[in-house]
């Protein structure tokens, strides 16, 4: 009988343990179960959360480029000249990043580097974002053969009008010599993409103003001292834009 006794309470004891184990073990299995849901959750959440900045980013930056340009701009008449998209980095000292308030203008610029390009004063722009030697950009640079670069979009502030970054849109004009006098080819890209930006913008010739009109800066060089060369070319402009009416 005590024999007996023992081996029933030896198999009760290991039923016990094995009762605990199975439970231990259920246990652990539904802890494990709930943290990979949580985890998964979270995962879910930072994925969903860069998708939508993805979006939101690729949308925003690529507003001028040529698959966004002319959205919403059915109404205009003026074709939009041939513009090789090229924008900056966003960083502090070219491209910061900044929307434009509505804008009011367009400022014509000269780059005050005789013979240089439109691509080497492009690059001039990028390199600030690891020199930093200073803050200097322009929405678009017209070359001495005609070339027009973008290096910001025109929903961004360019480092280029002072007080009137906010609220124009900038274009540095390339020039062969010290006189600041620009090539036929830069001159006829200049009015083109003038007459384009004002009829987007909804703008008139009162509108388009040098760099002089907002520091006093000898800028447009030519321009600045050839008021008459800069009364053609507003004229220029609106000829240019009455041809598409």
């Amino acid at each position: 009988m005590e024999n007996q006794e023992k081996k029933e309470n030896s198999s009760s004891v290991r039923q016990s343990e094995r009762e605990q184990s199975r439970r231990a073990e259920m246990s652990r299995r539904r802890r494990k179960r709930q943290l990979m849901r949580r985890v998964t959750f979270v995962v879910s959440g930072i994925l969903f959360v860069a998708a939508v900045g993805s979006i939101i980013w690729n949308v925003a930056v690529k507003k001028d480029t040529p698959a966004f340009v002319n959205q919403g701009e059915e109404n205009i008449t003026v074709p939009r000249p041939d513009i090789d998209v090229q924008l900056l980095t966003v960083n502090p000292n070219s491209r910061p990043g900044i929307a434009t308030d509505r804008i009011r203008g367009i400022v014509v610029h000269y780059t005050a580097n005789p013979g240089s390009t439109a691509q080497q004063n492009r690059d001039y722009f990028e390199s600030l974002k690891d020199s930093q030697e200073t803050s200097v950009s322009s929405n678009f640079v017209i070359g001495l053969e005609g070339e027009i670069i973008q290096c910001v979009p025109t929903a961004e502030m360019a480092y280029a009008s002072n007080n009137r970054n906010s609220d124009t849109v900038s274009i540095e004009c390339c020039h062969p010599d010290e006189s600041g006098k620009f090539t036929d080819a830069t001159y006829k890209s200049l009015v083109q993409l003038v007459a384009w930006l004002s009829q987007k913008f909804g703008l008139d010739t009162d509108d388009i103003i040098r760099h002089y009109d907002v520091t006093g800066k000898d800028c447009p060089k030519y321009f600045v001292e050839n008021v008459e060369a800069w009364e053609q070319f507003k004229k220029d402009v609106a000829d240019y834009i009455a041809k598409y009416d």
